[in-house]
């Protein structure tokens, strides 16, 4: 190879890299999308969240307010069909006062809105990320990173699938058996 193609080729190349470091997380997003299915995760995380080390967490930055982050986040998943989300709060941001973080209330009013008729439930934080630490290990998890800095904000969206919900496999599972046993 000359040094000039050999200089082309890593112009070419740092061109293609800058060109992935410009790609917005909404456009990461609505790539992924369709690809990723129930297993997968996508979190909503306040600013100091921090970067995991598994295999499968991407992490990108979308900086501003958490709760229009969210929002994008579940209208896309909304029109996405395939899969459901079910929200994971850490069960410390009920007991963060607003003394000691300024916005927690009104920040937890609006969330609840936000998630409002969506399933919701509460874990301890060090439990949420044990969990994504294992998920990472076997399926892919997006983490879209904001800049609100209220503690225990992060919402984690676990993805289930969007046709088939537990009760069809329950039912499922039941008929199984029965035909099994009868």
């Amino acid at each position: 190879m000359t040094p000039r193609a050999a200089c082309l080729l890593v112009v070419l190349c740092v061109g293609c890299q800058t060109t992935a470091v410009k790609e917005s997380w909404q456009t990461k997003l609505d790539r992924e999308l369709p690809v990723l299915g129930h297993r997968n995760w996508i979190v909503v995380a306040d600013s100091a969240y921090p970067a995991q080390a598994s295999p499968g967490i991407e992490t990108v930055y979308a900086g501003g307010d958490l709760l229009a982050t969210l929002r994008a986040v579940l209208a896309a998943i909304d029109r996405a069909k395939h899969v459901e989300p079910v929200a994971h709060l850490d069960a410390e941001l009920d007991h963060v006062p607003e003394s000691l973080s300024p916005g927690a209330e009104t920040f937890r009013n609006e969330l609840k809105e936000v998630l409002k008729g969506r399933r919701v439930d509460s874990i301890p934080h060090a439990d949420i990320m044990r969990r994504l630490d294992e998920a990472g290990k076997t399926f892919r998890i997006l983490m879209i990173k904001t800049d609100l800095a209220i503690p225990y904000t992060s919402v984690f969206l676990e993805l289930d699938c969007g046709y088939w919900g537990p009760e069809k496999e329950k039912k499922l599972r039941e008929a199984m058996a029965a035909r099994k046993s009868g």
